[in-house]
């Protein structure tokens, strides 16, 4: 049985993704960081240098969890809908708009499919254009276009249609070498006819009567005309400047359409019918405009199926998210719950780290990703950061040898006021297990302890896990942003 999956299926699933951040009840997703101990081939893989390939598994989600060090909840203002970017240069070939590009109507490009060709061009100053017409699969030749006109015009020999400019704001957002944000202008929306024929393909044939006729766009739209313009018995080809074809009405209504070079006037109110002589071979072909019309809901005409979010991990986020320590892991959870709960986390910043308060200065500063035991236990774990002016260890147990797992296969939490040790420094600490207290932290953040020790923010293996990668460690700074943007193809 033969079957596709559409574009409008596409579009669906992206419009369903993008609408959930800004819902009534909108789910929660979170950006989170990882894995700050490196990628060997004993445990996770591969390496730092040539980091493993995630594996879409059950377990693969565990480990994640396991190696989560914080995360930053991504807002509704964070999301949109982006398409590949196409860049505007002279003397470039760009593909035009057809309703039925195909394997039997390819593109210019070669094209099989509307939406993996190049149909639009945004400029160096962030104007994005659609072209409906590209003379004849020519290379565009003339200054770069600025205007914003709701309705097409001709320039550098194309006929083009003004989408949308991109704000200072989206700019910095969602834009990248790669992809272009997508939004719809207002005006353009507005003036944008349903059915209108703006363009027609033309077959020129030969030996026709040379003159200037009008035909009807036949179809189940209404009052679309084409101008026919016949010059050394060929119909010329679409254009402007009277001496072209063009579309002298376009109409509306169209689903489909067709033009019947036998049914030609000699004037535009279609009163006084003529003929083109007995030339054979010629097709003058309606192209039908999106559903809407040109300009009338830019992200689905094209084809934004793309959906990025864009998120900044500014400084250490009152804490929260180290800068004392590397990531490698990175990715996107949805609805985790607050710890030992099944509530749904509301924080905008998490801290996903264990952490144990010490009753007194160690008796030196442990090093982050060494190994640190408890013998009276046998818990085994890793430093993330420790946090000398408060003297808090903050740490993670992944499920290895040595990382969290101790010789016996366990894994077993660290407690009670028993010596943890540094296996590369050798510090020694006692955990302070008199009372509970909250600290707070220069960012802001605060951390409980209860008797010595706090959990992570987040419920380990709550929520559902939908996007991972894995990077070359990233560093992180007091002083420094990373900007992280995510694009999700639907």
């Amino acid at each position: 049985m033969a079957a596709i999956i559409t574009e409008n299926f596409r579009q669906h699933n992206a419009e369903q993704f993008h609408e959930s951040f800004s819902e009534a009840s909108p789910s929660k997703y979170y950006l989170f960081i990882g894995k700050s101990t490196p990628f060997t081939s004993g445990t996770s893989g591969g390496s730092d240098t040539a980091p493993p390939t995630p594996s879409d598994s059950v377990t693969n989600d565990y480990y994640y969890w396991d190696a989560m060090t914080g995360a930053n909840a991504i807002a509704a203002s964070d999301v949109s809908f982006t398409v590949p970017r196409r860049n505007w240069a002279n003397a470039t070939t760009f593909d035009m708009y057809e309703h039925d590009v195909g394997a039997s109507n390819t593109a210019t490009s070669g094209a099989t499919n509307l939406y993996n060709s190049t149909f639009y061009f945004v400029t160096s100053e962030y104007r994005v254009y659609k072209v409906l017409d590209n003379n004849g699969g020519t290379a565009y030749s003339g200054v770069e276009p600025t205007s914003t006109s709701a309705t097409p015009f001709f320039l550098g020999g194309y006929y083009l249609q003004y989408m949308y400019s991109l704000t200072a704001s989206e700019i910095d957002k969602f834009l990248t070498t790669d992809f272009l944000h997508v939004s719809t202008d207002s005006t353009v929306s507005a003036a944008a006819v349903d059915g209108a024929v703006d363009v027609v393909r033309v077959t020129g044939g030969s030996g026709y009567t040379d003159g200037a006729y009008y035909s009807p766009i036949d179809g189940d739209g209404t009052n679309g005309v084409v101008k026919i313009l016949v010059s050394g018995g060929s119909i010329a080809a679409f254009g402007s400047g009277g001496t072209a074809t063009e579309v002298f009405a376009a109409g509306s209504g169209y689903t489909f359409g067709s033009v019947d070079l036998t049914d030609v006037y000699s004037d535009s109110g279609l009163t006084t019918a003529t003929s083109m002589g007995a030339g054979t071979n010629g097709v003058v072909d309606p192209i039908i405009s999106p559903s809407g019309g040109h300009g009338k809901d830019a992200v689905r005409e094209l084809g934004g199926h793309y959906v990025m979010m864009n998120i900044k991990l500014e400084q250490a986020e009152g804490d929260d998210l180290t800068t004392e320590n590397e990531f490698r892991h990175l990715g996107i959870v949805k609805d985790p719950y607050n710890f030992g709960t099944t509530t749904i986390s509301s924080a905008s910043t998490i801290r996903q780290t264990y952490a144990v308060k010490l009753a007194s200065a160690p008796s030196q500063a442990y090093d982050a990703d060494e190994k640190i035991t408890q013998t009276t236990t046998g818990a085994v774990g890793r430093v993330v950061e420790f946090d000398a002016t408060n003297n808090i260890i903050y740490y993670t147990q992944e499920r290895y040898a040595n990382y969290g797992i101790d010789s016996n296969g366990n894994q077993t939490a660290f407690s009670g006021a028993n010596v943890i040790t540094g296996a590369d420094s050798g510090a020694t600490g006692t955990p302070q297990t008199t009372a509970s207290e909250t600290v707070t932290l220069a960012g802001g953040s605060t951390v409980t302890f209860n008797t010595g020790y706090a959990n992570p923010e987040l419920e380990p293996d709550s929520g559902k896990m939908l996007y991972v990668e894995n990077r070359r460690p990233i560093s992180r700074a007091s002083d420094q942003t990373e900007d992280i943007k995510v694009i999700v193809e639907f």
